[in-house]
Formats: structure tokens, C-alpha cells, sequence
């Protein structure tokens, strides 16, 4: 008598991967036909300024437009992070769970920066500046999060991927940041020299300790 041996079919579930890409481009596309005029603004970005001297007014990190393009930059970001981390071999990419955890932390990181954000700048009167000077650094960082999608799509769709390549895409990242942290410094030079020793104090707490902390974390718990 043959006996049968029966195993689990292990398949990889991607679908809600596709799906989410999908989420994504639907909203960038309702976004676009919502805000026509001022998506077109923020798509030429990389060539003008415009947008960021048009949409300055305070208010407009809370508008429908900024909410919808932060939604679709944090999906990204995530994608990227956890496409980056299967690529290193610490991860898979299709494991639901992990990317839920890596948007958790997002979220959590983002929402307590930006808490800690208005803490500050209300006890040192500088709401105005923070306001305008989160509202740039917010714009770019969206741009660069809708950038990743098809560079997302690429690393989830094809196998066998360098680790060149995120690592590359890393740098970019991080240098272009930097970028747009020299850009809002020039554009407000004249607020932040009036109140130098308070943007040296946002700067080292917010901007630099964080981001310190995330590597130094991340290094540790690697090793």
C-alpha cells in the first residue's frame, strides 16, 4: 500500500502588493483631476519653484491635496524600505506583517517629529518659520516619495536585483534631502539668522538626533 505524503504549498501573496500600487496611482490620478492646476505646479517641481512660493500660505500641510500626495509617499517609502531590506537579505518582500510594522513606525516617526515639532516652536515663538520651513522640506519629501513608486515597482516585479542599485538609490535619496535642506536654508536665511540659536537647537533635535538614533539602532540590531 502507497503512502501519501502530503506538503503545504508554500506560494508568495502578492496581491495586496499590486493592489496597494494600484491605491497609489488611483490617488495620484483623483489628486491630479481634483487639483489640476497646482498638481501641475508641484509636478514641475524638479524645474521650478513655483509651487513652493504659490502654496506657502499657512493651512496648506493640511489641505486635501498634501494629505492624499503624504498618503501615497508614506506607501512608498515603506515599499522602498522593505524592498531595500529583502534585497539585503533581511526580509521578504511580500511579508504583509513586516510592512505593516515598517508603516507603523513611519507614522509614528513622522507624527511624533512633527508634535515635538509645534512643542518647540510654540515655546520659542518661532511657529511661523517651522510652519514655512516643514512646508518645503514636506513638498520635496512627498516629490521623492512618488519618485520611488516605479523605482518600487522595478524591485518588486523583477528578481535577482544588485544591492548596487537601493544602495545607490539610498544615496541619491539621502543627498538630494540634503538638497532641499541647503534650498530652504537660502530661502529663509534672513528669519534664520534672526533666530539663529533657536534653528541650531531645532536642528540638532529634530533634524540630526532622530535620524542618528535610526542608524545607530538599525546598525545594532543588524549586528
Amino acid at each position: 500500500m502507497n503512502e501519501f505524503v502530503l506538503h503545504p504549498r508554500l506560494t508568495d501573496n502578492s496581491d495586496w502588493v499590486t493592489l496597494l500600487f494600484l491605491i497609489c496611482f488611483a490617488t495620484i490620478a483623483i489628486t491630479k483631476s481634483v487639483f489640476e492646476n497646482r498638481f501641475g505646479d508641484f509636478a514641475n517641481l524638479l524645474f521650478s519653484d513655483k509651487y513652493i512660493k504659490v502654496y506657502r500660505e499657512s493651512g496648506n500641510l493640511k489641505n486635501g491635496f498634501t494629505i492624499a500626495l503624504f498618503f501615497v509617499q508614506v506607501i512608498s517609502l515603506a515599499f522602498f524600505i522593505q524592498l531595500s531590506l529583502h534585497i539585503y537579505g533581511f526580509g521578504a518582500k511580500v511579508d504583509w506583517m513586516q510592512y505593516i510594522q515598517i508603516v507603523n513606525f513611519l507614522l509614528f516617526f513622522i507624527l511624533s517629529k512633527v508634535l515635538i515639532e509645534k512643542i518647540i516652536a510654540t515655546a520659542f515663538h518661532i511657529e511661523e518659520f517651522v510652519e514655512q520651513f516643514n512646508h518645503q522640506k514636506v513638498t520635496y519629501r512627498t516629490y521623492i516619495g512618488i519618485i520611488l513608486l516605479p523605482i518600487n515597482m522595478l524591485f518588486f516585479y523583477y528578481e535577482n536585483i544588485n544591492t548596487l542599485f537601493p544602495s545607490l538609490i539610498i544615496a541619491i535619496v539621502i543627498a538630494a534631502n540634503l538638497v532641499t535642506y541647503v534650498v530652504s536654508v537660502k530661502n529663509y536665511q534672513n528669519l534664520i539668522f534672526s533666530k539663529l540659536f533657536y534653528f541650531i537647537l531645532y536642528l540638532c533635535a529634530l533634524e540630526i538626533a532622530p535620524y542618528y538614533f535610526m542608524y545607530y539602532w538599525f546598525t545594532k540590531g543588524v549586528a
